[in-house]
Order: C-alpha cells, then structure tokens, then sequence
C-alpha cells in the first residue's frame, strides 16, 4: 500500500507546467477613478471594445475612465402624444368638422 501512495504534493492543488515560451495575449491597463477617490486599474485585451465606466471594486459606485474617455449621448425621441399622431393623419380643418359632427350628434342625444 504504501508503495501507491503520492508523496509530497496535494492532487490538484498545483500546476506543474511551465510558463516558458507561453506567449500571452496583448493586453491593454485600463485605470479607473471613483467618485468616492478610489483609483484602480483593470486588465482588458486589445481586442476587447474598453467600457467607458466600470463598478469599483471597493465601494461598489459607478467609476469612471482616468483618461478622461465618456460616452457618446444617445439620440433620444421625442415622445409622440395622441395628438401628434392625430395631426399626422387630419388638418385642422379636418378636425374642426370631425369635431362639429361630434357635437352634434351629442347634442342629439340630449
């Protein structure tokens, strides 16, 4: 029994391989600041498209890039009332004589 027995290292707990002539992947060290004063860096591939802000690893807020890189804005709609999509369909005259019919048949029913 004792002949089988693996000595001296714990099974799974290392790697025996040999980091020479292992050629890494380019990497990019991306630094970050805190509104909290907090300034870490973070590791990216070149390839990877850099985030603009990223989650402080000691407090938790929103920080943003060191470089000074922010977002682009965003197009944003404006927002389409009722009355906007009426217009697009109707003239005013349009409505003016949609509105008179109405009362007319509500006065009617009066």
């Amino acid at each position: 029994m004792a002949d089988r027995a693996l000595r001296g290292s714990g099974l799974g707990s290392r790697s025996f391989e040999d980091e020479t002539g292992v050629e890494f992947a380019p990497r990019l060290e991306v630094a970050f600041d805190c509104p909290m004063g907090h300034h870490f860096t973070v590791m990216f591939s070149e390839e990877a498209d850099l985030p603009v802000e990223w989650e402080c690893q000691k407090c938790g807020k929103i920080a943003l890039r060191s470089d000074g890189t922010r977002a682009e804005g965003k197009d944003v709609k404006p927002v389409r009332t009722h009355y906007d999509m009426l217009r697009e369909r109707r003239t005013i005259p349009e409505l003016e004589e949609l509105m008179a019919e109405r009362l007319e048949l509500l006065r009617k029913q009066d």
